[in-house]
């Protein structure tokens, strides 16, 4: 018959150990870099473009209007412009934001549902920011995922978060113009 403190020092080491081992099986977390404080009154947000992937065109559209919503929620620009606008050529500091799907799978809600474990949905993309002059201003790698619930075009609305999240810690607010 054990003891229990025998019991609890094996209950012990065996927390200790499971804890070990799900720490090291997580991916390591990438190192943000410092915020570049980046300054813009606008920016052109770009449709995406799927040159590595077929992403349906329903993904497409979802990740260009929630990427608009969402950079609108950051504050971080005081007129964003949306692709073909014929206003954004007189923006004098004006931004372009580009973005390149690289990878994406298709999940299944239904076995999310079922399983909580499969049936991932995941939107992989490469964005950058250029300048007028053409010079790349800021260039990530991001991705949205619908892991547990929800639909599949669940994923578009949090890479549109990601892109915003990115943007708005790398941008400060502008100042307000004075008349």
């Amino acid at each position: 018959m054990k003891t229990p403190f025998l019991r609890s020092l094996m209950l012990f080491c065996g927390m200790a150990l499971l804890a070990t081992f799900a720490a090291s099986s997580l991916p390591a977390q990438d190192q943000q870099p410092p915020p570049l404080n980046l300054t813009g009154h606008a920016i052109l947000v770009k449709k995406i473009v799927s040159s590595e992937v077929k992403l349906p065109a329903a993904f497409q559209y979802a990740i260009y209007e929630y990427t608009l919503e969402e950079l609108k929620k950051t504050g971080r620009f005081q007129t964003i412009y949306r692709e073909g606008d014929s206003a954004a050529a007189g923006a004098a500091d004006l931004l372009t934001l580009e973005t390149d799907a690289t990878g994406f799978k298709e999940g299944s809600a239904r076995k999310r549902q079922v399983t909580t474990v499969a049936g991932a949905t995941t939107i992989k993309v490469h964005m950058k920011l250029v300048d007028k002059d053409g010079k790349v201003v800021l260039e990530r790698d991001v991705q949205g995922k619908v892991r547990f619930f929800g639909e599949n075009l669940r994923a578009t609305y949090a890479l549109a978060k990601s892109i915003a999240k990115v943007i708005k810690y790398n941008f400060v607010a502008p100042k307000p113009v004075k008349t």
